[in-house]
């Protein structure tokens, strides 16, 4: 069966930071699906709610049938029930369709004391869905009057362990455990509740179920942004703050779709609320949203188009243009470049080649698969191959084997291919890639635009065959190869990672630039 399917019923919040909105975005956020039954519309901001438009109950039925019974689910998470009737037909729902685990966070009261649930349908939610919850996640004001409806009333607690003892009697209403949250009862470092400002240094949760209790911790944040760990409502201008944390709930939710235990489930998911309003932004007027997406990190581009989105890059480009619309290319299409000066890049390429089958004589030590080591000894055997060549065309410009293996590097070839070892000496295999793939793609790019263009000359130009190499089927196969292997890998890396590779192809990327500099420049001291 698959797992991380989701199912809110609860209401909707116009500006996004609360209801089936934020609960959508946690759930994404925890690598879930979401699905939705909605049972009210309100239209608020981080101000409040100044209406209110209550979804038909049989409506509501119909929603939940319609999502499991083609979809499935493996949670459900219960928010805003709004009415006794909306609450029989959820209950009946939850039971026809055998739901595997229901949380349920009881949007009964607000922080101002206003009661958000009339008598008769905190009754039903006592009967009809307590029993049936997985886990059912009050705030203290809620713990309260459940216990007070329920013939249990409780007095205020003052430490934690009577903190404890109301999540016990809680718990003994119906559902398998209960977390109290604590966010209404600041504590004082030594565990007693504070009484004032300045004493408040903690907060504190405590799951009890299957006859354990544990406490969650959390240090106490003065902020204004908790829109959607809590729930503003209003009704007629009035601001009800009901301050239930359902992002908490759906955080809940998705880490028991994903298989966790429930300690491990809310323990993750009180600390991902915690990051949540630690890291917010600051929106709108009021109580702004948490950071719902904290810890989520997307790569900026979509599989197996990393190498595109390189060369598409705005601070690549730049590098990019300089080195595939260099004057050096330029005289090789038109056939203008001095034939000193191609034969003294010529000879130094010879000398690049073999620096460069160094790096991939490393880059195969450096690499953990097999398939990778044999790739890169793959692309050894082709530079060899591509050297033979070299030999074979520099004969036709009066330059022997002897005489390039002599010559002095050049400070460009040296600086550059000491790079690229030196990157592969510093840095894992992937970023020793990088560094070698604007000469690898560069190569290819320039021939295949250069044999494509109809203003390259071709009759009488000297360096046409040079073109031809380039394009031919060996070499376009290697980068197709080696461009492969950077769509493999790219995706296995983070954001930042992405980040620091395109620096050092961006460098590399200079360095082959210096080269047509160079090969410009020179002349062969023979």
């Amino acid at each position: 069966m698959a797992k991380g399917r989701v199912l809110v019923i609860a209401g909707s919040d116009s500006s996004g930071g609360a209801g089936l909105e934020a609960d959508q975005k946690v759930i994404a956020a925890h690598g879930c699906y979401a699905m939705t039954a909605t049972t009210a519309l309100t239209v608020q901001n981080t101000l409040g709610v100044t209406d209110i438009h209550y979804v038909p109950p049989a409506f509501v039925g119909k929603l939940i049938d319609i999502s499991v019974s083609d979809i499935g689910v493996d949670v459900v998470k219960i928010g805003m029930l709004a009415s006794a009737e909306t609450i029989k037909v959820v209950a009946n729902a939850l039971r026809q369709h055998n739901v595997p685990a229901i949380v349920v966070d009881p949007v009964m009261i607000s922080t101002s004391g206003s009661h958000l649930l009339p008598g008769d349908a905190v009754r039903e939610l006592r009967m009809e869905i307590l029993p049936q919850a997985t886990i059912l996640t009050p705030n203290l004001p809620e713990a309260m009057d459940l216990l007070s409806q329920s013939g249990k009333p409780a007095q205020d607690p003052k430490s934690v362990d009577e903190l404890v003892e109301i999540a016990k009697s809680v718990q003994s209403l119906g559902p398998r455990y209960v977390l109290v949250k604590g966010g209404h009862l600041p504590f004082k470092k030594d565990g007693n509740v504070a009484e004032t400002d300045e004493e408040r240094a903690v907060t504190i949760d405590i799951l009890y179920g299957d006859g354990y209790v544990t406490r969650i911790e959390n240090v106490y944040q003065d902020t204004k942004n908790t829109h959607g760990t809590g729930c503003s409502l209003a009704c007629e201008q009035e601001t009800l703050n009901t301050a239930s944390s359902l992002t908490l709930t759906a955080a809940i939710a998705s880490n028991l779709a994903r298989g966790m235990q429930m300690v491990q489930a809310v323990t993750s998911a009180c600390r991902y609320v915690q990051a949540g309003i630690k890291t917010a932004s600051d929106l709108g007027h009021g109580n702004g949203p948490i950071n719902h997406f904290h810890s989520t990190y997307t790569l900026p581009f979509a599989p197996g188009h990393f190498v595109e989105y390189l060369l598409n890059r705005p601070d690549v480009d730049v590098a990019w243009r300089g080195h595939t619309e260099h004057d050096f290319v330029a005289g090789l299409a038109d056939g203008t470049l001095p034939v000193e000066a191609f034969k003294y890049y010529l000879v130094q390429d010879y000398l690049y080649l073999t620096q460069f089958a160094r790096a991939n004589g490393l880059a195969g030590y450096k690499a953990k698969k097999i398939e990778d080591m044999a790739g890169a000894a793959k692309v050894v055997a082709h530079i060899h191959h591509e050297m033979s060549l070299h030999v074979e065309y520099c004969r036709d410009f009066g330059i022997t084997k002897e005489e390039m293996e002599t010559t002095e590097e050049s400070e460009a070839c040296t600086a550059y291919t000491r790079y690229v070892l030196d990157i592969g000496q510093s840095e894992d295999w992937l970023a020793l890639q990088i560094a070698m793939a604007p000469c690898l793609i560069g190569y290819g790019q320039i021939a295949a635009r250069l044999y494509a263009d109809p203003k390259t000359k071709r009759e009488g130009n000297l360096y046409w065959k040079w073109i031809q190499n380039y394009v031919a089927e060996d070499y376009t196969e290697a980068v197709r190869q080696g461009s492969a292997l950077l769509e493999k890998h790219a995706v296995l890396q983070s954001p930042s990672r992405i980040e620091e590779l395109v620096k050092i192809f961006i460098h590399a990327t200079n360095m082959e630039t210096g080269f047509w500099d160079m090969g410009h420049r020179g002349t062969v001291p023979l």
